[in-house]
Order: structure tokens, then C-alpha cells, then sequence
């Protein structure tokens, strides 16, 4: 492209990437719309977009005009490998005038006879989410002008993959949240369960949830847990360390143990990773609960006749820490009947500008032996109340039937 025409290519593109029909497209057919205009105002022979995988460290093919093999094959570039993954790591334009395998790590580039390529950076809200580039098989030199047009056209993709990224996984850690939640709660004769869940008004669905299981020999299990962080990671963490406790708990009758395989699980294997988790053992029969605590805020206990009153139970950091053979105990507290144990997580008792001992206290003096439901209700109307929560509530109440 002579260059002369290069303050004209820039005002073309920018009239193609403002289009207002691009609104109404999703993302494929905008990708696909936007990678045909571009190869021909460019006057190029393949426009290819790479977005980075969830991991950050591979790019992989997802659009063509040109070189649909890429796609086809599912190519992927490690970043800071080659030529696509140099401009992923350094988030700069690159180009390229020698095209085989000392410069790309993409056999299919130089198979197709290009010789010159030149890339640039998918950058939104600060995230790097890809890298576009386009190939000439003639011998080129792109003008300033025209890597400014590219990077319009790159700056346009970035918003429009960080936009559908952000939706997608909202609704999936949503999805997710909702089917690891339990369907219905244990019907156990002599007691009664009730349970909330709300997601965050800021955060949206998180790594918060709850579980309510029945073990062997008259048994019941309840655990309350916050992943830290929100979002899909968040969520499919908490997945994990769900379905890892249980699988632990068929196994250890003392919630101590179980916290402590479950510690070592998400140590060796979800690196980076911190849970707080309450698990109680209830012994249905006796009238007797043991529990053990990593890092969460102790379940509150309400017994008839008394006030009620946080466990004494011993917080031992969280999930994440790997504290080894030892490092982690257990409370056996007696269940009176009629007594109620609240399970809840940080995000009903903490807010913004407010102590949280102050918190708790109102949370102990909302909790009383009553129904369940009608105690879950109580709890969310004095807590909650008109405003929104800022984070995630999970909440669990038990009573043993007087």
C-alpha cells in the first residue's frame, strides 16, 4: 500500500470499527465481519486473531480471514514464543519481514508463503486478551499509519472478547454457583434445616457456598465456606474443595481430619488458593455436634433458655495453608433439644465503615431458638434488611426438634 494513502486507511478503519451495525453482532459473526474488512482494506492476505487462554499462557487461534486452518487445527502459540507470543508478552506492535521457523512458531505461516507479518496487541481494561496480526505474501513495509489503524481495529476486538469473557463467565460462575448448591436440604426426623444464599451486589457469584449431607451411622455433615476472590475462578475452586470434602467425610469421622486432607488437597493442588470452611459433624441420635474451623467465623448457638452465643470452638487458619499431621482440632459441643447452630459467611456481618464485632453482636442478638425458616428470615431482615450486600451470604440453620 503506497504511502500516501496512509492517513486514508486510518480514517477507513476507524469508519469500519465505529460501524453501528456491529453492535447487534455476537461475538463470532463480529469477529468474522471485522477480519473480512480489514484483509481487504489492508489489502493483505490473512487477518488472524489469538486470544489468550484463561491461564495467560498460550494464545489460541479463534478467527481467520485467509489461513482458516489455524482455527481448523487449534493453534497455539506459547506468549513470549515467536512472533504472535513477542507481541503478547511486550504488549507492543512487531513486525516481520523474514517469515519461517526462526521468527514463528506457526509452521502454517511460512507454508502458505507469507513474508511479512506484522502484529499488535488486543488490550481491554488492561487485560491482554489477544494479539491480531496480518500477513502479506508480498514484499511490504507497513507504514506507521497503518499499524495506528491496526491497533484501532485490535482496540475494538479487545472490548468486544473482554465484554462477552466477562458475561460468559458471570453467567456460567452463576450456573455453577446454582447447581453445586444443594437441590433440597436432608430430611432427618427430629430436626429441622433452612438455608439462604444471595450473591454479592458487587462482586456477583463468588466462591461462597454451603453443604448439607447425610453420613453413615445416623450422621449429618454441615460446612460453610468463602473461597477467596469471585467470579468463574472462584466458583469452580469452591466446586473442588465441595466435592473434596465430601469425598473426605465418608472417610473421617473427625471433622479435624477431614479439614486437614482437604488442606493438603488444595495446597498441592489449587495453588494459591485460600478458603476459610466450618465443617460440623452431627450426631443426630445423641444430640452432639463436632466441629472443626479453618480461618471462618465461628457458628453461632442458641440453646433454650440462654442467650445465645458464638462456639468456642478453636479457628485454625484456612484452607491453603498446609499445616501437615497436626495443626488441626475439633469442639465436641452438646445440642440440647431445641438448641439451633447458624453456620453464615463473612458477607452478612461485614460492611463497609461498620466494626465487625459489631456485626457479629447484632447477628448474636438476632439469633434465637425458633424455626429455621422463620429464623433464616429474622437473620437476612436484620442483617440485610433494605440494602443490598456488598459480598456474597451464605447462611445455614439447624434445630433439633424439642
Amino acid at each position: 500500500m503506497a504511502e500516501s494513502s496512509g492517513s486514508s486507511i486510518r480514517l477507513r478503519v476507524l469508519d469500519a470499527v465505529t460501524d453501528g451495525a456491529l453492535k447487534e453482532f455476537d461475538l463470532d459473526k463480529l469477529l468474522g465481519n471485522l477480519l473480512e474488512r480489514t484483509r481487504e482494506l489492508f489489502e493483505v492476505d490473512t487477518v488472524t486473531v489469538l486470544l489468550v487462554d484463561r491461564g495467560g499462557t498460550q494464545l489460541v487461534a479463534r478467527a481467520t480471514s485467509g489461513l482458516e486452518e489455524e482455527v481448523f487445527q487449534g493453534v497455539r502459540v506459547p506468549v513470549g514464543k515467536g512472533f504472535a507470543g513477542r507481541v503478547a508478552q511486550f504488549r507492543e506492535p512487531l513486525q516481520i519481514e523474514h517469515v519461517d521457523e526462526s521468527t514463528v512458531v506457526n509452521p502454517l505461516l511460512w507454508e502458505h508463503g507469507l513474508r511479512v507479518l506484522l502484529g499488535v496487541p488486543m488490550i481491554a481494561e488492561g487485560e491482554l486478551t489477544g494479539v491480531v496480526h496480518v500477513g502479506s505474501a508480498t514484499a511490504r513495509r507497513f507504514t506507521d499509519e497503518e499499524i495506528e489503524a491496526l491497533q484501532l481495529v485490535a482496540d475494538r476486538l479487545a472490548v468486544a472478547v473482554y465484554v462477552d469473557r466477562t458475561r460468559s463467565e458471570r453467567a456460567a460462575a452463576a450456573m455453577l454457583q446454582e447447581s453445586l448448591l444443594p437441590a433440597r436440604l436432608p430430611s432427618t426426623e427430629g430436626w429441622e434445616l433452612a438455608a439462604r444464599y444471595v450473591p454479592g451486589a458487587e462482586s456477583g457469584v463468588g466462591g461462597d457456598w454451603y453443604d448439607v449431607f447425610e453420613l453413615p451411622g445416623g450422621r449429618m455433615g454441615v460446612v460453610i465456606g468463602d473461597v477467596a476472590g469471585n467470579g468463574l475462578r472462584a466458583a469452580v475452586v469452591m466446586g473442588r474443595l465441595r466435592s473434596a470434602l465430601r469425598a473426605y467425610a465418608l472417610e473421617y469421622p473427625d471433622p479435624a481430619e477431614v479439614l486437614r486432607k482437604l488442606d493438603r488437597k488444595a495446597s498441592h493442588f489449587e495453588h494459591d488458593t485460600m478458603a476459610t470452611v466450618a465443617y460440623a459433624v452431627i450426631d443426630t441420635a445423641a444430640h452432639r455436634m463436632s466441629l472443626a474451623v479453618a480461618g471462618h467465623l465461628p457458628p453461632v448457638l442458641a440453646v433454650p433458655g440462654e442467650e445465645a452465643r458464638f462456639a468456642g470452638v478453636h479457628v485454625d487458619p484456612p484452607i491453603g495453608f498446609d499445616l501437615g499431621i497436626t495443626g488441626r482440632r475439633s469442639l465436641d459441643v452438646e445440642l440440647p433439644r431445641g438448641t439451633v447452630v447458624v453456620l453464615y459467611t463473612d458477607g452478612l456481618v461485614e460492611r463497609r465503615g461498620q466494626d465487625l464485632d459489631a456485626g457479629l453482636e447484632l447477628l448474636r442478638q438476632a439469633v434465637a431458638p425458633m424455626s429455621p425458616e422463620a429464623l433464616c428470615g429474622q437473620v437476612m431482615a436484620t442483617m440485610v434488611g433494605d440494602k443490598p450486600a456488598t459480598d456474597d451470604i451464605a447462611l445455614v440453620a439447624i434445630r433439633s426438634s424439642e
